[in-house]
């Protein structure tokens, strides 16, 4: 009995080593095609994610990045005929388009940004749509079935922080007793920013120049919510070797991810996936627009127009 036992355990680990086998070797030689076999692909998983291009992304998802605006909405509402409130500001021009085109190759996106696809999408594990559901998902912490850590977007679309700045009320009351020029405190003050990967410092230094609307834009201006990013305090030249309270718990570098050495090339998306044309989309003439205090544009009160909010 003990030697049948024997060979009965020895017939049925031959017989897994076997069926283990066979397995792998399907697999190896199986066509990796198909929805199923994408979503599994390494690139969407962690560390693969990290080293990913652009282009390795625009292989599978270039339509993202196609022109895909509807002549209208579905209720009917025709596109040029109706003003999105991004369209109000003045670092836009041109007419509506789509979120990632408004993000990655836009004039003013390709003139002050360099973001790439893992800039914002650190991998997609079917397995997890809840944060540190799975070995390989996201650790940071993203909400609940977000494909993106808001974190990310808040860095840029975060309320203006007032009350750290010592103002009352918001830039746009602010901004016509400042000249509206953020450089009056800010020649001085928290001079080093900007320095991570995803943005060109010296480009928004001189679009910071030229007028305030452009440092306002990511700093309050552009705001998806209610509260402010808290922004590592990098040290400058001159600064205050006593932390105020506000800033006791801020970090004094920026992510890892996001520090400048990390960067692998220079090559923007445009050149993977170019624009239908290379002249800067002109702005058509608003007329009509009722102007609120403070403010260039109207964003609120458009005479003709219907103005999404």
């Amino acid at each position: 009995m003990k030697e049948f036992d024997d060979t009965c355990c020895k017939g049925l680990c031959a017989l897994g080593l076997a069926l283990t086998l066979l397995l792998w070797v399907t697999f190896a030689i199986a066509k990796d095609t198909g929805y199923e076999a994408a979503r599994w692909y390494p690139i969407h998983f962690k560390p693969a994610i990290d080293k990913a291009e652009d282009e390795q992304c625009m292989a599978c998802h270039a339509e993202v990045l196609a022109p895909s605006v509807r002549k209208q909405s579905p209720a009917g509402v025709e596109a040029d005929k109706s003003l999105a409130w991004y369209q109000t500001l003045d670092t836009y021009s041109g007419d509506q388009d789509t979120f990632h085109r408004r993000h990655m190759t836009d004039a003013y996106a390709k003139r002050v940004m360099n973001l790439r696809c893992n800039t914002c999408h650190q991998g997609h594990d079917p397995r997890a749509e809840a944060p540190g559901s799975s070995a390989t998902s996201q650790l940071s912490g993203y909400t609940l079935r977000k494909q993106v850590d808001t974190k990310t977007c808040l860095m840029c679309h975060g309320q203006f922080n007032a009350e750290v700045m010592g103002l009352q009320g918001g830039w746009t009351q602010n901004r016509e007793a400042m000249g509206n020029n953020c450089l009056l405190c800010h020649e001085t003050i928290r001079t080093t920013r900007h320095h991570v990967n995803f943005l060109k410092p010296e480009a928004i230094e001189a679009a910071g120049k030229e007028s305030g609307d452009s440092c306002y834009g990511c700093h309050g201006g552009r705001a998806w919510y209610r509260i402010g990013f808290p922004y590592p305090r990098h040290e400058w030249p001159g600064m205050d070797k006593e932390v105020p309270d506000w800033a006791k718990n801020r970090p004094t570098r920026s992510d890892l991810r996001f520090q400048m050495d990390s960067v692998k090339t220079d090559k923007p998306l445009a050149a993977v996936v170019p624009r239908e044309t290379a002249a800067k989309p002109v702005r058509k003439p608003r007329l009509g627009v009722t102007k609120s205090p403070g403010s260039k544009k109207g964003t609120l009160n458009v005479k003709g127009k219907t103005n999404v909010q």
